[in-house]
């Protein structure tokens, strides 16, 4: 049902790219938006390896919610890990993409935990979180992705 890594010598690991989801801060999540376009946006996540899931937050009104609410299936994709080799001018980097489905996170009082799992990510001390929170955690709609298929790699930018 999914691709796998056409050139075999440039995959990397099932650890690896555990390890890449785990630490990079940001990717890019694609979803079929309006007429069919493919609709792809940055977001910040957290990785739940226990429960091979992806979370993130956002609004609950817009065309992200429109999308998925229409189709549950999303591509998700991490960049980072940059190494330099040989050539400084063409630095080896890898990825992740994942597949998956999407939905909400119904359950008000799970929500709330995962959005500070979420935060403890990005901001500096859980202070600031829990202030946050009260602030504008009602607001906020939590996601959940759940992993079908991930497989990483690496190149040369070259």
């Amino acid at each position: 049902m999914f691709r796998t890594i056409r050139n075999k010598k440039n995959e990397i690991g099932y650890e690896e790219s555990k390890t890449l989801l785990q630490n990079a801060r940001r990717g890019v999540m694609s979803v079929n938006g309006d007429d069919d376009y493919p609709y792809a946006i940055p977001i910040n996540y957290l990785y739940d390896e226990e429960k091979q899931k992806i979370y993130f937050h956002g609004s609950r009104t817009g065309h992200k919610v429109d999308a998925i609410k229409s189709c549950e299936k999303v591509c998700f994709t991490v960049i980072g890990n940059e190494i330099v080799k040989e050539e400084s001018w063409a630095p080896f980097v890898q990825s992740v993409v994942l597949f998956g489905r999407c939905h909400l996170v119904e359950d008000t009082e799970i929500a709330m935990e995962l959005l500070k799992k979420f935060a403890m990510k990005y901001y500096p001390n859980e202070g600031m979180v829990d202030k946050e929170i009260s602030h504008t955690g009602k607001a906020v709609q939590m996601y959940e992705i759940d992993i079908e298929y991930m497989s990483g790699k690496i190149v040369q930018e070259r």
